[in-house]
C-alpha cells in the first residue's frame, strides 16, 4: 500500500510539473525591419526672392511586417542646409513585392508632423509618399528611387526628389501582453523555445548640461536638457546606443537632440564600477541655438557606480557639436542607468527568477484648446504623439513621449516629457481598464508659450482591448507651461501596441 502510494505522489507530482511548463507563455517572433533614410529637399525661395540650399532630411524608422504589407514609425531630423532643430514624428505604410530572388519594387508612405528651424512648415502635418528599387544582400536591403514630400497645412514646403534607404532585419520576440507580471523558474524554462542566450540592455534616464562654447549670441549660456538613453549590447563590451534630449532651461523653448551611435564598456570591481566611452551623430537645434544644417557629432566619456543590483548612478563628461565647430558646447551631466538581460536564460546571472514585463507603443492624435502663443492669435493646436510604457508592477508603469504639431500654425512645437502612471485591474470581461498618470519635461516652438520649456502634463484615461495585443486608448487632462502661459486642457486618442519580454529579476 505504500509503495502504491509512493507510486502516486510521485505521477501526480510529475503531472503537476508537465502542466507549468506547458503553461510557460509561448514565445512569439513578428517580423520587422529598422530603415534609415536620405532625402534631399529642394526649399522654397524666400518672400526676398532668395534662394535656398537644400535641406538634407535623414530618418530612422522601425517597421512590422505582416507579408508583404508593412507599417511602423518614424522620426526625421535635418542634417544639411539651414534649418538645424527641424524634426518629425509620423507613422509608415507600405507593400513590398519582389521581382526577383534578389530585387524587389517597394511603395509606401509616411505622415507625420513636426518642423522646426524657422523654415515655412505651416502647422506641421505632411505626407511623404515613395516608389523605390531595392536589392537584398545577405545582413540589408538598399533601396532607392522618387520620393515626394508636401507640408500641406498651410506649409510652403513641396518637393520631388530621390530617396535612397537602407532596411536592416530586426525581429522582436515576445509572449502575449496578458502573460506580463508572470514569473518563472530556469528550469521551467529550459524546456522552452525561451532557453537561448539573452540579450543585454539598459535603460537611462538623464540631465545634461551644456555649455556653449561657439553660437553667436548663446556663447557663455548653459543649456539644461533632460532626455532617455537606450543601450543594446552587440557582445560583452560593444554596444549602440540611441538618445533622446529636450532643453529645458537656460534658453528659450524649443531645442532638441537626436543621435544614434556605439560605446565601449570596460569593466572594473566587479562590474561595480565602470567606464563608457562613446561615439554618436545626429541632428540638433531649435531654440535659438544655430546648428546650421543641423548635424551633430557626440564623443563621451562616463563612468557609472553600482547602488543596487541592477541600477546605476552615473555622471559624463563630452561635447556636442557641429563637424566644423560652427555650434560647439562642452556636455556634463548625470543619471539613473538600468540593465537587464531579456529574452533569454543564464545560468551565469545570479537571479534564477525570470519575469515578463509588459511594454506598450501608444500612437495617438492628440489637442489641445485654445493653445497660447506668444504673438500669434490663439486657436486649438493638434499633434501626434508617440508614448513609451514600461510596466514596473502590474499596476504602475513609467512612461516616455514625444509630440510634434500637426494642425494648428504650430509646426515647429514639440515635446519631450517623462513621468509614471497607475492603472487598475481590466474589468468588463477583460476589456477595460482605467488610468491616471503624470508627466513632466521639455516642451516648445511653434510659436507656443511655454517659456523656457517646463511643462507639466496630468491625465486621466481609459484602454479598451481589441485583442491581445492591441487596445485603443484615450486620455484627458490638462497641461500647464510653468514659465509661460500655455495653461489648457486636452484630449486624445489612438492605439496601442503591448508586448511582454522576458527579464531577468
Amino acid at each position: 500500500m505504500k509503495k502504491l502510494l509512493v507510486v502516486f505522489i510521485f505521477l501526480c507530482s510529475s503531472h503537476i510539473q508537465s502542466q507549468e511548463k506547458k503553461n510557460v507563455p509561448l514565445k512569439n517572433t513578428q517580423r520587422g525591419f529598422l530603415a534609415i533614410d536620405f532625402l534631399s529637399i529642394d526649399m522654397p525661395t524666400s518672400r526676398l526672392g532668395i534662394d535656398e540650399d537644400n535641406m538634407g532630411f535623414t530618418g530612422i524608422h522601425y517597421n512590422l511586417s505582416f507579408n508583404n504589407f508593412y507599417t511602423g514609425l518614424g522620426m526625421y531630423g535635418s542634417v544639411r542646409g539651414r534649418r538645424g532643430g527641424f524634426f518629425t514624428l509620423g507613422i509608415n505604410a507600405g507593400y513590398t513585392s519582389y521581382l526577383t530572388d534578389k530585387l524587389f519594387v517597394d511603395t509606401g508612405i509616411h505622415f507625420g508632423g513636426g518642423g522646426g528651424g524657422g523654415a515655412p512648415d505651416g502647422g506641421g502635418a505632411f505626407i511623404l509618399p515613395h516608389l523605390d528599387l531595392g536589392i537584398q544582400f545577405e545582413k540589408f536591403l538598399f533601396t532607392a528611387g522618387y520620393s515626394y514630400i508636401n507640408f500641406f497645412d498651410g506649409g510652403a514646403i513641396k518637393s520631388h526628389q530621390l530617396h535612397i534607404g537602407v532596411q536592416v532585419p530586426i525581429n522582436l520576440y515576445s509572449a502575449t501582453f496578458v502573460n506580463f507580471e508572470k514569473k518563472y523558474t530556469i528550469n521551467d524554462l529550459e524546456p522552452t523555445d525561451w532557453n537561448k542566450k539573452p540579450k543585454k540592455v539598459s535603460f537611462i534616464l538623464h540631465l545634461n548640461n551644456l555649455s556653449v562654447k561657439k553660437s553667436g549670441a548663446l556663447v557663455g549660456k548653459t543649456v539644461r536638457l533632460a532626455g532617455f538613453e537606450f543601450n543594446s549590447y552587440i557582445n560583452t563590451n560593444w554596444f549602440y546606443f540611441t538618445k533622446f534630449d529636450g532643453a529645458y532651461d537656460g534658453i528659450k523653448a524649443g531645442y532638441m537632440n537626436v543621435l544614434l551611435g556605439a560605446g565601449h564598456h570596460f569593466y572594473f570591481n566587479k562590474n561595480r564600477t565602470n567606464i563608457l566611452t562613446k561615439f554618436g551623430i545626429g541632428a540638433g537645434g531649435g531654440g535659438g541655438v544655430d546648428s546650421q544644417g543641423g548635424f551633430l557629432i557626440y564623443p563621451d566619456l562616463s563612468i557609472e557606480q553600482q547602488i543596487s543590483n541592477n541600477t546605476y548612478l552615473f555622471i559624463n563628461k563630452g561635447f556636442l557639436m557641429s563637424p566644423n565647430s560652427y555650434f560647439k558646447t562642452s556636455t556634463i551631466g548625470i543619471g539613473l542607468k538600468y540593465y537587464s538581460n531579456i529574452n533569454g536564460i543564464s545560468k551565469n546571472i545570479s537571479s534564477q527568477n525570470k519575469r515578463f514585463k509588459g511594454f506598450e507603443a501608444i500612437i495617438k492624435q492628440e489637442a489641445y484648446f485654445n493653445a497660447k502663443r506668444i504673438t500669434e492669435p490663439t486657436e486649438n493646436l493638434h499633434q501626434i504623439s508617440l508614448q513609451l510604457n514600461y510596466h514596473l508592477t502590474k499596476n504602475m508603469y513609467l512612461a516616455g513621449q514625444t509630440s510634434f504639431a500637426n494642425f494648428g500654425n504650430a509646426g515647429a512645437y514639440a515635446e519631450g516629457i517623462v513621468g509614471f502612471g497607475v492603472e487598475s485591474n481590466y474589468f468588463t470581461n477583460n476589456r477595460i481598464n482605467v488610468f491616471l498618470q503624470g508627466l513632466v519635461g521639455a516642451a516648445g516652438g511653434g510659436n507656443i508659450s511655454t517659456g523656457e520649456g517646463f511643462i507639466i502634463k496630468p491625465s486621466i484615461g481609459l484602454n479598451y482591448n481589441i485583442n491581445s495585443n492591441i487596445s485603443i486608448r484615450s486620455s484627458g487632462g490638462y497641461v500647464k507651461a510653468l514659465g509661460g502661459k500655455l495653461s489648457n486642457l486636452f484630449f486624445n486618442i489612438g492605439l496601442s501596441y503591448r508586448l511582454a519580454f522576458l527579464m531577468s529579476d
